[in-house]
Order: structure tokens, then sequence, then C-alpha cells
């Protein structure tokens, strides 16, 4: 089966997936394809360029707060371009800033400036609410139906994908494995590595942007935690547990993770520390992540029936 008709069945099998779940369930999974974006969109710079950032929360939230607060004003679509367009820019602001590190540095440098996002958003009450947040109105006529909203969600993100597939697969992102591999040789093959990896963090943090617009379609309701560190941290797990450069190991580590919380939860309140355990883990036992992991044990069965 080639990629494309895997990629059309996966999505046809998500698109049926409502039928056989309860309305809380289909809230579930759209959370999870949600954040399943969000997670694509740091592994487009954390796996392809090897710029691991630790902001993407913070331009999620961005645009998730411009969506609701707009969304009186204007008509729907147009405030979720308006929240995508907030995200791009404050990825450009972030971009500029960061993208002369890297290593350590590029990680604390963009966990900063995502707690300046946080910072403002809790002290700027008077339009952000503060801790009390802002609540929409977003989820009116057909919005209201949990699976509508699902099968809408999934739309959106098909073409997301799609499109951080194929950015990643063009010469551009052949360009940013270069970069990532070795930044100094291709600084040297006469590429721009800095305007490379502004282009490569604008296009992320447009993608994470779009995630956070469908985030307000869900939630309907937006506070500090939504630019918090832990949400960002929460999507680089995402993308971590999926598998790192994999693209779209990241739905199967938003399942796992979103999932094992809703589980756990259940059970217990110190849900956390059961996440950051299984999250250890996966790490030592599947450091290239879950989609990693399950390809390298299809190759080493197909080396070794080749063998035989």
């Amino acid at each position: 089966m080639t990629a494309a008709a895997s990629a059309a069945a996966g999505v046809l099998a998500l698109a049926l997936l409502p039928f056989a779940l309860s309305a809380f369930h289909v809230g579930v999974a759209t959370e999870i394809l949600i954040f399943a974006l969000l997670a694509m969109s740091i592994d487009v710079l954390a796996g392809f360029a090897g710029r691991t950032p630790l902001c993407h929360g913070a331009i999620f939230g961005t645009s998730t707060y411009v969506v609701i607060l707009s969304a009186h004003a204007i008509p729907l679509p147009l405030a979720m371009l308006a929240g995508i367009g907030a995200a791009g820019l404050l990825a450009l602001l972030f971009g500029v800033i960061a993208v002369r590190t890297s290593g350590v540095y590029f990680l604390l440098l963009t966990l900063a400036l995502g707690l300046i996002v946080w910072g403002v958003c809790l002290r700027w009450t008077a339009v952000t609410g503060g801790e009390n947040g802002v609540r929409g109105d977003l989820r009116q006529g057909w919005l209201a139906d949990a699976r509508a909203l699902y099968w809408l969600v999934l739309a959106a993100g098909t073409v997301l994908a799609a499109a951080m597939w194929r950015l990643v697969r063009s010469p551009f992102g052949l360009t940013l494995r270069g970069i990532k591999d070795s930044p100094t040789r291709m600084q040297a093959l006469g590429h721009d590595v800095a305007r490379h990896l502004l282009l490569a963090f604008v296009a992320s943090g447009l993608f994470a942007g779009a995630a956070g617009a469908l985030y307000a379609l869900y939630n309907d309701f937006v506070s500090p935690t939504t630019v918090a560190l832990p949400q960002s941290v929460e999507g680089l797990l995402m993308a971590i547990a999926g598998g790192v450069g994999t693209l779209f190991g990241a739905l199967a580590g938003a399942a796992l993770l979103i999932g094992l919380e809703l589980f756990v939860s259940a059970w217990t309140e110190r849900w956390p520390t059961v996440l950051g355990l299984t999250a250890i883990l996966l790490m030592i036992v599947a450091p290239e992540g879950l989609v990693g992991k399950a390809g390298a044990i299809m190759g080493s069965r197909r080396s070794t029936g080749g063998i035989r």
C-alpha cells in the first residue's frame, strides 16, 4: 500500500470514529487531533531543523485569545484568520530573537519568551481577564454538535498535516535537515542558515496558531493556563512520545498522553506523576518514539525475512 493510500485509509478510519463513540469521547478525540497539530508544529522545528522550542504553547494560546476576543466584533472565520495571523507575527518576533542561538540557549530563550506572553496574559486583566480568563460564544448552530466539530477539526487537520508533510519534504525542508546535521557546512555551501530557520519558525508558528484557533472552537474559553509553560512542554512531550522527526508520530503521542491523562485522573489525583514516569519509561525503552520504534521493528522483520 502506498503512503497516499495509507494516509487516505487513516483519515477515513478517523472520520468514521465518531459513530463508535459517545459524545464525551468524541470531544476527547477532537482534543487529541488539535494537540496533535500543536505537536506536529513543534516537530517541524525540533525534528527537522534541530531547534527545540519551549514557546509554542504561548503561540498556540495567543491565537486562541485573539479568536475568542475578536469573534465578538467580526465573523468567526475572520476571527480565526486573525488568530493565525497573530500567531505568525508572534512567531516572527520570537524567531528574529532566537534563531541565531542553538542547543540549550535556544531552549532557554524560547522558554523566556513564552513566559513573557504568559505574564502579559496574566496581568493585562482589562483585555485578557487575568486569571479568570475569557469565555467565548463560538459553539453556536452546527458547531454545538460534537460530531460536526470533530469532522471540522479532522478536515482542517488533514489539510494542515498535508501542508506540513509537504513542507518538510520540499527542497526547503531538505535544507532544514542539512542545517540540523551541520549548520556550518550549510553556511559554507551558500545557504543563509538564519533566514531558513526564521522561515521555519514562522511556518511552525502559523501551524501552531491554526491549532490554537481550532482550540478556541473546541474549548470556547481561554485563560493564562492556555499560554503557560506546561502547554509547551505537553506539546513537546507528545512530539517526543510519537517520535521526533516522524511528524505524524505526533498523533500517536497526543493520543497516548491525553488518553493516559483521562484514564489515570479517574483513579488518582497524582496523575501528573504517572504521566511523568510513563514519559521517562518511554524515553528509555523507545527513545525514537512510538512511530520510530514501530518502524524499526518492521524494518528488522523485513531484513530477517529477506535473509531467510
